[in-house]
């Protein structure tokens, strides 16, 4: 039976990892392309070739080994991108450059095929198993020599071609927009230029993750003595009961109790003394309070 249980966790851990896999590449983007490369820049071979440009979208690296890249739509695993090289894995929001000079054995980076120019290029990005395509883009026949075709935008936003001039620069291995400012950071400095707000964020956050953390103490706390008490009495063959104290009997009934014991088994102090019980109406047990043991001096 814990055999079984085991193979189930391992199993369902497995599929939950291939599962968050596939979810993560469905986030990387071909996010720039250029069809002729003769000023731009150059490969590990000091030569000109055309460029695919990948962009990894999530907030995690991503590895990329064992997907696929083509042109051609009739045969999805064209370039089969090899396992075992460490630059697969992407970082986070960060770029990746292919080489479509048709001489795979250069490198990993250097694919099956290439791109011509004066006619449309088709290019798809397929997931390992062969059938998910990632994401795809056609560059139009009419891109001129070295002009570039890209997002607006890393990972989104529409398709333009770029010139390399001051507003349409060319950007391989690097963001498509260049920013040099931070609006969310410029707005908060204008809305609290004393750090006061920022103060209250940080105190608050500090004292929301304490409380967590004591809860989540109490809570194992809890449960570990609950694991520890159940752990003794199935050692001892006893079955634990657990007893909600409203079910316990009052005070006065106790008390009640303990007297007609002591009167049954005539056991008595040396002092002859008379107990009177009465019930006292208050929120607490007067058994307890220190009050009702004191004595009264004797009035003159």
């Amino acid at each position: 039976m814990k055999r079984s249980i085991t193979l189930l966790v391992i199993v369902l851990v497995a599929a939950m990892a291939v599962a968050t896999q596939a979810q993560d590449r469905k986030s990387l983007r071909i996010n720039e392309v250029m069809i002729v490369n003769d000023t731009s820049i150059v490969d590990d071979y000091g030569e000109h070739h055309a460029w695919i440009e990948l962009f990894n979208a999530n907030f995690a690296p991503l590895e990329i080994s064992s997907m696929y890249l083509t042109n051609d739509k009739n045969n999805p695993t064209k370039y089969p991108i090899p396992l075992g090289d460490v630059k697969t894995r992407i970082s986070k929001r960060q770029h990746v450059v292919f080489w479509a000079d048709n001489n795979p054995n250069k490198g990993t980076f250097h694919t099956s095929f290439t791109l011509v120019q004066g006619q449309d290029n088709w290019i798809g990005l397929y997931d390992s198993d062969r059938k998910t395509l990632v994401d795809s883009v056609t560059i139009p026949a009419g891109l001129l020599a070295g002009y570039s075709y890209a997002r607006s935008e890393d990972g989104a936003g529409v398709w333009q071609v770029r010139d390399g001039g001051p507003d349409d620069y060319i950007t391989p291995s690097s963001a498509n927009v260049i920013k040099d400012k931070n609006p969310k950071v410029e707005m908060f400095a204008e809305k609290d230029g004393f750090g006061f707000l920022m103060t209250i964020m940080a105190m608050g956050i500090v004292f929301i993750a304490l409380f967590v953390l004591s809860l989540c103490f109490v809570g194992i706390g809890t449960i570990s003595k609950y694991l520890a008490r159940s752990k003794k009495a199935r050692a001892k063959g006893v079955e634990v009961v657990e007893i909600d104290r409203k079910d316990l009997d009052s005070g006065e009934a106790i008390a009640a109790i303990v007297m007609a014991l002591h009167e049954h088994l005539d056991v008595h102090d040396k002092e002859s003394t008379i107990l009177t019980i009465n019930k006292v109406k208050r929120a607490y047990s007067p058994w307890s309070s220190k009050i009702y043991g004191l004595r009264e001096y004797p009035h003159k």
